[in-house]
């Protein structure tokens, strides 16, 4: 039975299932980043224009602002 997970174990690292990991791992960190993005666009949405104001931030700013905590800086 050890044999076949060895073989089991060395198709995932060096084959498909490595492939497939990586591509569900990259999928995963997509929607949390997607997360980020849209939960910073609620919460900054939902401040008054004065809340805004005090912050240094104009609403037309909202989506950058949401972009950047989500991707980072983009050039």
């Amino acid at each position: 039975m050890s044999a076949i997970d060895h073989i089991q174990n060395s198709a995932r690292q060096n084959g498909i299932g490595a492939r497939l990991m990586t591509a569900i791992e990259r999928m995963q960190e997509s929607r949390a980043r997607a997360a980020v993005y849209r939960q910073t666009l609620r919460e900054l949405n939902a401040l008054t224009n004065r809340d805004l104001e005090d912050l240094g931030i104009h609403r037309s700013m909202i989506k950058a602002i949401a972009n950047e905590a989500a991707y980072g800086k983009q050039s």
